[in-house]
């Protein structure tokens, strides 16, 4: 994409990604994504805010081409994960003049990840200002989202928010703001459930500092810029503030029919008790969705077999899933069968012991469900409604 101005001397000159379906060699990427970097020209200096990922560099050094950029004073990293700080040491190489400004937690990841000398930075404080002439870039120390060392940054006069990771999607798309708000939502409540979740509780501090900004313009580092700022920024008050909603998820495995005899039962007696259902089939699911729908669940159901003497595989995946990504849940239980004998629900109890939910007394049996077990599930969703009605879900 070529170069295309934001706001006089402002400029969006990164890449897209069209055909990215991968990242981290773990997070599906339905949509591909991009790799924004800004330009800002002052009327005494110019920095360039972030870099891209190094397979896309090319697109990067031929937008600051046709801009017919011969000097880069400042090079802002707000983050110094490589997709946003991978193609630094050609920039550095390609303007020797230029300066690497961050904070001395990104700069400390910077020598290590990349090798950047230590005569090529100029450090900030948190709440630190840098002059560009007629434009003032203002610096917000905004710790783990995603990393330890992230830090925003503010253009006051123009009254721009580069966050990088923070409020971003992974989406390709050709339009530099956001036009179709419902397929952006999606894209960034995929990306909060991915990326931002595990540090909700961060996030709350960080979504306070920046509240009192006047802001035109966000513009991450991933997906389309937002002219309406109230439309991200309530959005993750939403997801990371508000109580769940009156939803359960059911992940389940079953290798011969008996759990999922169990979990088809068991959604339809939470739907006759007017509790939402999201059902996914953990053997054929696309991770991301199942990311997406935790973040506003208050209860998880996990149904499991047995293999050899333990849980199925992909139900230790499922629960560390979960365990990792910390959604703000309430409840959880376990349904499912065994065969001669296992441990599948010490052991998944065990994967989740670290968060801050009520395990609900699990249903499990032996071979195929009777009708014992049935009554079991209809007691097990009578709870989970008193549960969720006593939380006014």
């Amino acid at each position: 994409m070529k170069p295309r101005e934001l706001k006089p001397d402002i400029y969006s000159i990164g890449a897209v990604d069209w055909d990215r379906r991968l990242f981290d060699e773990l997070i599906p990427l339905p949509d591909g994504t991009s790799y924004n970097s800004y330009l800002v020209k002052g009327s005494e200096k110019t920095a360039l805010i972030d870099t891209v990922d190094p397979t896309m560099g090319d697109v990067l050094i031929k937008n600051l081409n046709q801009l017919d950029i011969k000097d880069i004073d400042y090079i802002i990293v707000n983050h110094a994960e490589q997709d946003h700080s991978g193609y630094l040491p050609q920039i550095i190489d390609a303007y020797p003049d230029a300066k690497v400004v961050t904070n001395p937690k990104c700069k400390a990841l910077l020598r290590d990840l990349l090798a950047i000398p230590e005569n090529k930075f100029i450090t900030v404080d948190d709440g630190g200002i840098l002059s560009l002439g007629d434009k003032t870039l203002e610096f917000i120390y905004a710790p783990w989202v995603h990393w330890p060392e992230t830090m925003l940054t503010y253009l006051r006069e123009d009254r721009i928010l580069f966050p990088c990771d923070l409020f971003g999607s992974h989406l390709a798309t050709s339009d530099l703001y956001v036009t179709d708000e419902a397929t952006v939502y999606e894209s960034a409540k995929r990306y909060y459930a991915e990326i931002m979740m595990p540090f909700r509780t961060t996030l709350q501090k960080n979504l306070e500092k920046i509240k009192d900004l006047e802001i035109d313009l966000i513009a991450p580092s991933h997906g389309p810029i937002y002219a309406n700022p109230k439309f991200i920024l309530e959005a993750y008050r939403h997801w990371v503030l508000d109580l769940p909603d009156n939803t359960v998820v059911v992940p389940y495995v079953s290798m011969h029919g008996s759990t999922k005899e169990m979990v088809d039962y068991f959604v339809g007696a939470l739907t006759e008790r007017g509790i939402t259902v999201k059902q996914f089939k953990l053997s054929n699911t696309d991770i991301g969705k199942l990311a997406m729908t935790l973040v506003d669940a208050a209860t998880v159901v996990m149904g499991v077999p047995t293999t050899l003497a333990g849980a199925h595989p992909l139900a230790f995946y499922a629960a560390y899933l979960v365990k990792v990504l910390r959604p703000k849940l309430k409840f959880v239980s376990i349904i499912g069968s065994y065969s001669w004998g296992g441990k599948a629900v010490e052991q998944l109890a065990e994967i989740i012991s670290s968060l801050d939910v009520e395990i609900l007394d699990p249903v499990y049996c032996k071979g195929f469900p009777r009708t014992k077990d049935f009554e079991s599930l209809d007691k097990l969703a009578d709870t989970i409604y008193k549960k969720h009605q006593e939380m006014s879900l």
